[in-house]
């Protein structure tokens, strides 16, 4: 398995990926240790001087500017660890706490936050033992996320909860069953450790690497669809992207051909009508959309990944230590605010085309896709989950970032929700898997009732989903619940996003 070193380059989405899902083992330069030393040296010098300085020699959030004695400073980083800790809920997935210790890691090894190398490689440890601390999943508003990452140290210092062979047990106890010791905090070393959005930028790591997933899967459901409606493919023709050159259209609309490749309907003649309804013919411009928006969130946090985001943040070249404002992360919200939009429009060109392909005089099939007529119900009822997930994606994509109170006296008097915003479009992906699985079942139905020859020219995207299909749901000829059918493809369908 490929090593991830951090300090050799820039690191991605996919590193992180690899570690949190893959278990990728996580390296370090000697770059980085020498990078951290220098900044561990500014910050001994400053813990001893006269100049006050947030989380090293004073007080933390709604105590800002209290001062700490020289004998309190490393009891204090303890303490902060201890109170922050405040994390409610369900906990956190294992491959998601991974993520963000990866994350953490990887802003750490910018050299910004002044860590101890040795907490430092407590932490590098920790992933590559496998050791895996007990997360609650709500409490973080974006200004860092402190209650999540607190949990996580906790661990790492003995305290706590971690999880062993699937049972939640002290934290001690987990440290000892992986190897490892509890680690020592020295002044400024807990405020490095939770003054982080790492489980953020670690959740959308995921997030982002599914729904492009499942984006590229659902080209090929659409090809399917376009196969059983019939549909006209000029509007996905290279010349037609080039006169308007919006960014992503002319990859969704690539994307759909290679779909299609091979398939009977690029023969003139093919299509059924001179115009297809916009579900069908405006594909590439709202997908290409997305694909724009996927990779704008992409980019917001790669950013990230590779960002010294903390305050105070030491500047070893100055030998100064300097507040900053560089853990607060609007961008990132605001771009999966946007996604989270893209997704909402893909969910409602989905559903259209559902309803479109159901519909006799639309599609020139037998109405509902039953050739029983009104003895049978075919898929009528289909149209009632279909709107339903749309209405929760459409209700997801409200934004989340403006939803925020004042906290700390009055000194996080905003906040970014970026967690929210990540964990939205997680939501919607779900949803959306749903959505896809339906009319890929609907897509099969309708080449099937299509002459037999239409089968023999499926494009070859289109035939991977239609055998896929057709291996987990047979061809609906007497009504049945189709409930099973649409769970076992959604399955298949996830899978290949994972």
């Amino acid at each position: 398995m490929r090593t991830i070193t951090l300090g050799t380059g820039r690191v991605g989405i996919a590193d992180a990926v690899a570690v949190s899902r893959n278990r990728a083992p996580v390296d370090v330069s000697a770059e980085v240790i020498r990078r951290l030393d220098h900044a561990r040296a500014v910050v001994d010098r400053a813990a001893t001087g006269d100049v006050p300085i947030y989380g090293l020699n004073s007080a933390l959030g709604a105590n800002t500017g209290a001062p700490l004695a020289p004998e309190e400073q490393q009891r204090y980083q303890t303490s902060a660890v201890r109170a922050r800790a405040v994390g409610i809920g369900a906990p956190l997935p294992e491959d998601r706490v991974r993520a963000a210790m990866f994350a953490r890691a990887a802003g750490m090894a910018q050299g910004g936050s002044g860590v101890s190398v040795a907490v430092f490689r407590a932490l590098i440890d920790a992933l590559n033992r496998g050791f895996f601390p007990f997360v609650p999943g709500w409490g973080s508003i974006g200004v860092a996320d402190l209650p999540q990452m607190s949990h996580i140290a906790l661990a790492l210092i003995g305290e706590g909860e971690a999880h062993v062979d699937g049972k939640r047990v002290a934290g001690a106890q987990a440290l000892a069953a992986a190897g490892l010791a509890p680690v020592l905090l020295a002044a400024k070393d807990g405020l490095a450790l939770i003054s982080s959005n790492a489980v953020t930028v670690g959740h959308a790591c995921l997030v982002l690497t599914d729904l492009a997933r499942t984006l590229a899967t659902h080209d090929e459901v659409i090809a399917l669809s376009c196969e059983g409606f019939r549909a006209n493919l000029s509007p996905f023709d290279p010349h037609v992207q080039n006169a308007r050159p919006a960014p992503g259209q002319a990859l969704a609309a690539a994307r759909l051909l290679t779909a299609l490749d091979r398939s009977g309907l690029a023969a003139p003649g093919a299509a059924r009508r001179v115009q297809d309804p916009l579900s069908f013919r405006c594909v590439a411009q709202v997908h290409g959309a997305a694909h724009d928006a996927l990779a704008r969130a992409v980019q917001h946090v790669e950013i990230e990944l590779n960002a010294a985001a903390d305050s105070p943040l030491i500047d070893a070249g100055e030998a100064r230590l300097l507040s900053t404002g560089n853990f607060y992360i609007p961008g990132l919200a605001l771009a999966h605010e946007t996604l989270g939009l893209a997704v909402a429009q893909v969910a409602t060109l989905t559903v259209e085309r559902c309803i479109k392909l159901l519909s006799s005089s639309a599609s020139g099939l037998p109405r509902q896709l039953t050739r029983h007529g009104p003895q049978q119900s075919g898929f009528a009822t289909t149209q009632k989950p279909l709107t339903a997930l749309a209405a929760e994606i459409r209700h997801l994509a409200n934004p989340a970032c403006l939803d925020f109170l004042p906290v700390s006296e009055g000194v996080e008097d905003h906040a970014t929700m970026a967690p929210h915003c990540v964990a939205k479009v997680d939501a919607m992906r779900e949803r959306l898997v749903h959505l896809i699985a339906i009319e890929a079942v609907i897509a099969a139905q309708a080449v099937d009732l299509r002459p037999a020859d239409v089968r023999d020219t499926l494009g070859s995207g289109a035939r991977r989903i239609y055998e896929g299909v057709r291996a987990r749901s047979t061809f609906l000829d007497d009504d049945r619940s189709l409930a099973p059918d649409f769970a076992s493809v959604a399955s298949w369908l996830d899978e290949n996003a994972r």
